[in-house]
């Protein structure tokens, strides 16, 4: 099945090319008058708005993105259809989006490498058209319509051009060229002499918004910066929406559009009142909520499931719960309370529903209420949550290997590889099931393809194996009794609690946050070439300002790096050395790590 890949509609002269769809219909059968393709060729050009339109100059300024073109997210899409037209219509449908891959940690860098299937667009096609028929029927067009035509049944140019305007600035997220908007009103207009009807004449005109290029993918549109001779930065429009969906997680509302059409981003008492303003939003939290949604990898949960003879408790409503309790956690420990980010991962504070009491075996609640673990519930922070315990484990049992690898790979922003392809698993299966996680993980110490990968993350993950496969707590497994000391990175601990605050103490955590939000606000991976030194002094203003995350949101939205844009290399960067000089490290010193670790024994 053919796709569109997401590269094929960006190049450095804006020129757009999918043969493959022209001649494809998203309109209705028999009306060939608009493709995919056509739309494409015709309203998507990256827009480098530069000098002459001829070769662009390539700054070399750390810290400047790369211009990409990337998909909207499933969430984004519901959310923007949501704010323009309301919750009612958004729910009516099922987001058209393919699922995303994820990239250096995050789906969100991932939207710039998807492509769509012609299924895919059939699909985008039928949400459009269902969407556009309930925007205006009877029930919503009193409000969702601005105007009224001079008959129900005739074309009106006014009222068309007044409501695709308004609608596609906001679709858009920019107003509509002026050609365009008049190739709009004269698809409206036609459409109401054929059917013989004002509004399905205007539906045909939204559909037409809704399946656009401009609408489905985020574009970074480039301009020269005044302020740096040769080099580019977002145009008004385009930083409007990098913050919006940074921030809120939706397209920018007509309050952020219309500080861009007064050229306020770009000044920085201009961009200080729009970022103050989208801080102090509720819609904040769903921006934060769809961010660490993403940075723990919870969409792991869609397809999340437990082996109901062994783990009876655990429904499918227990497991959003999970994810859910995890996420209110967050929001209100850093939001809320503006607390220490750290803190998250020793922290008692949550929050308590009635399906995972059941699962934490506390009294049951009556709805989500907050809730503080006692001192002698074993439970502290994020890592004893089970949303981490659960999705980080297999069906049947716990995995201290999957557990240590989360850790490293969400948490600190290391690498862990796969396992070699020629490992034997039937040799590491203990048959009986009668040792423990720890017994049954030694036999990876004396395999060096190996070791190096579970010397790096058993000795963390073994530290909670206190907690089961779905997160329920017990002192023994298999009748035998747990020993859950540990090591990370050098710092040994003895229970849950020490790996807890080993985590908090990091010197990676803090630094793998803000380049995860990095990222994630600026729509792409990090690039080593041009982010490593921009990153270190926005970690170093994170720890100055006491780890305190609504203030390096601000300051990352109103870093001069966040809107400056560089053009794509051709070449691939080389990519950094991964974690392997980790691995090698622990392999050559896996005598040393016994050593230490029997000392430590020693001594308590």
């Amino acid at each position: 099945m053919s796709k569109i890949p997401v590269q094929a509609l960006a190049g450095h002269n804006g020129i757009v090319s999918t043969p493959q769809y022209e001649g494809r219909s998203l309109i209705s059968p028999g009306d060939k008058r608009f493709s995919f393709g056509a739309l494409i060729a015709t309203g998507v050009a990256i827009c480098l708005l530069l000098t002459a339109c001829g070769e662009a100059p390539e700054p070399e300024v750390s810290g400047a993105s790369e211009l990409r073109v990337r998909l909207l997210t499933s969430e984004q899409y519901s959310n923007s259809i949501a704010h323009i037209f309301g919750s009612d219509i958004s729910e009516s449908v099922t987001p058209p989006l393919p699922p995303l891959p994820r990239k250096d940690g995050l789906l969100a860098s991932g939207a710039a490498f998807v492509g769509l299937t012609s299924d895919q667009v059939s699909q985008i096609q039928q949400a459009a058209a269902t969407i556009a028929a309930q925007v205006v029927d009877r029930n919503h067009r009193t409000y969702l319509v601005p105007c009224e035509p001079a008959s129900a049944v005739k074309a009106d140019d006014n009222c068309a051009t007044e409501f695709i305007q308004d609608t596609g600035r906001m679709l858009f997220r920019r107003p509509l060229e002026s050609r365009r908007l008049a190739d709009l009103v004269a698809v409206a207009n036609g459409a109401a002499e054929k059917t013989g009807s004002f509004y399905e004449g205007l539906a045909l005109a939204l559909e037409t918004l809704l399946i656009s290029p401009e609408f489905l993918f985020v574009m970074d549109r480039a301009e020269p910066d005044p302020d740096r001779p040769g080099a580019l930065r977002l145009d008004a429009y385009a930083l409007a929406s990098r913050l919006s969906f940074f921030l809120w997680n939706a397209t920018p509302d007509s309050a952020l559009l219309d500080a861009a059409a007064r050229g306020e981003l770009h000044s920085e008492a201009g961009r200080a009142a729009a970022v103050n303003r989208l801080l102090n939003s509720p819609r904040l939290e769903t921006g934060m909520r769809a961010f660490f949604d993403d940075m723990l990898a919870f969409d792991d949960f869609d397809s999340l499931a437990k082996d109901p003879i062994v783990y009876p408790k655990v429904t499918a409503r227990a497991l959003a719960d999970a994810r859910e309790q995890t996420l209110r956690t967050i929001i209100d420990h850093l939001l809320r309370e503006d607390a220490d980010y750290r803190d998250l991962f020793t922290t008692r504070k949550t929050h308590m529903s009635m399906s995972l009491a059941a699962l934490y075996g506390i009294p049951t609640p009556q709805g989500w209420s907050p809730y503080e673990f006692d001192e002698d519930s074993h439970r502290s922070g994020l890592l004893t949550h089970v949303s981490f315990l659960a999705a980080n484990s297999h069906a049947v049992r716990s995995s201290p290997t999957l557990r240590g690898k989360a850790m490293r790979e969400l948490l600190l922003c290391q690498h862990v590889p796969d396992p070699p392809p020629n490992v034997d698993f039937s040799k590491l299966e203990d048959a009986g099931n009668v040792s423990t996680a720890r017994e049954r993980l030694k036999v990876h110490n004396t395999n060096p393809s190996c070791a190096g990968c579970h010397l790096i993350t058993d000795p963390m993950g073994l530290a909670l194996e206190n907690f089961d496969g779905a997160g329920g707590y017990r002192e023994t497994e298999n009748g035998a009794a747990l020993d859950i000391s540990g090591e990370l990175d050098g710092v040994f601990f003895d229970d849950i609690e020490g790996l807890g605050t080993a985590m908090r103490n990091h010197p990676k955590l803090s630094a793998c946050l803000v380049n995860r939000l990095y990222a994630y606000g600026t729509g792409g991976p990090v690039s080593l070439r041009y982010d490593r030194d921009i990153l270190k002094r926005f970690e170093e203003r994170f720890v100055s300002n006491g780890h305190r995350v609504p203030a390096l949101l601000k300051d990352l939205s109103m870093s001069q790096e966040f809107s400056a844009i560089r053009l794509p290399r051709l070449a691939k960067e080389k990519p950094e050395e991964t974690n392997s000089a980790l691995a090698e490290r622990l392999i050559a010193g896996r005598q040393d790590f016994t050593t230490r670790r029997d000392q430590e024994e020693a001594n308590r």
